[in-house]
């Protein structure tokens, strides 16, 4: 049986181990931006959210730039239900009318992106809520598919806001909530929302939490995982079906994140605590990393 000060020693060793392997990271990544797409079970499962948002707040202690973006599919339904709206989806995109707008408009921007504000704040770091509409950040555009109302797509982006908020050292927590030219709302897939904002930021990383460990070739198995991999690559997988369902327009959205200048962009298992940490601060990492050809070696 380990005594305690054995235990003490080791569990001090794996600490200094890991804090050592992090330091080249840390220094690599110091000033650099990086965009998280909050979601999944990492917003549903109370203690996997606290760690996240620790693991926000270190990243901004240690001298990088997050800049949080979030949906919210399970609490809009659940506020739909309590208003006697039955929640209706076509091809995938949730039917968006006018009822509908005004519900998700006020789950995302009014309870959810200020509960992530909170938990920052309380977990010690200094976020600000924003959605499209604060300082022009984003302007809209109809999605375009008939029969899905106000869905929308991101047609421009400021980021003169949100440049100012990262280096005065804030956290800005983003819903996916924007306006066109006439002031209409629109709901706005949030991976899109994280995709195009780490492209106009010139982020060094856009990383999208999500329920799944990454990339698989096999969907069935996780050991599967494909830890690297390039556009031209993650384009084939789409085409040939590898990447299927739900992981199309997260690849998509990563895929173009990259044409557009981010330096690599992740999909990892928001599921594992500190998912973060273990991504972007360790060799091996835990998710899949997409990246541009010319970063490949």
């Amino acid at each position: 049986m380990v005594n305690d000060s054995e235990y003490f020693r080791k569990t001090e060793a794996t600490r200094v181990r890991v804090l050592s392997e992090a330091l080249p990271y840390i220094q690599q990544f110091a000033g650099r931006t990086v965009v998280v797409k909050y979601g999944g079970a990492a917003m549903k499962d109370s203690m996997l959210k606290d760690k996240v948002m620790r693991d926000i707040v270190f990243l901004s202690c240690v001298g990088l730039r997050p800049v949080v973006v979030h949906g919210g599919g399970p609490e809009i339904n659940s506020w739909l239900d309590k208003l006697g709206i039955e929640p209706q989806f076509k091809n995938g995109l949730r039917v968006t009318d006018s009822a509908t707008m005004d519900v998700v408009e006020m789950v995302l921007v009014g309870r959810v992106n200020k509960e992530i504000v909170s938990l920052i704040n309380q977990a010690g770091g200094l976020a600000v809520g924003l959605c499209g509409k604060d300082g022009n950040l984003i302007k809209a555009r109809p999605e375009g598919r008939e029969g899905i109302g106000f869905v929308g797509e991101v047609n421009t982006v400021d980021i003169k806001i949100l440049d100012s908020l990262v280096k005065s050292g804030y956290i800005p927590v983003v819903s996916s909530v924007a306006a066109d030219e006439t002031g209409q709302a629109y709901n706005i897939n949030a991976d899109t929302v994280a995709g195009e904002l780490a492209a106009a930021l010139g982020a060094e990383k856009m990383i999208l939490l999500t329920d799944t460990p990454g990339i698989l070739e096999d969907y069935k198995d996780p050991s599967t995982l494909i830890a690297k991999l390039d556009i031209q690559e993650a384009r084939h997988l789409i085409s040939t079906g590898v990447v299927a369902g739900g992981m199309i327009p997260k690849v998509g959205c990563c895929v173009r994140s990259l044409a557009q200048g981010v330096k690599a962009a992740h999909i990892i298992d928001g599921r594992i605590p500190h998912a973060l940490l273990l991504e972007i601060f360790t060799d091996a990492g835990i998710g899949s990393m997409l990246v541009a050809s010319e970063f490949m070696s």
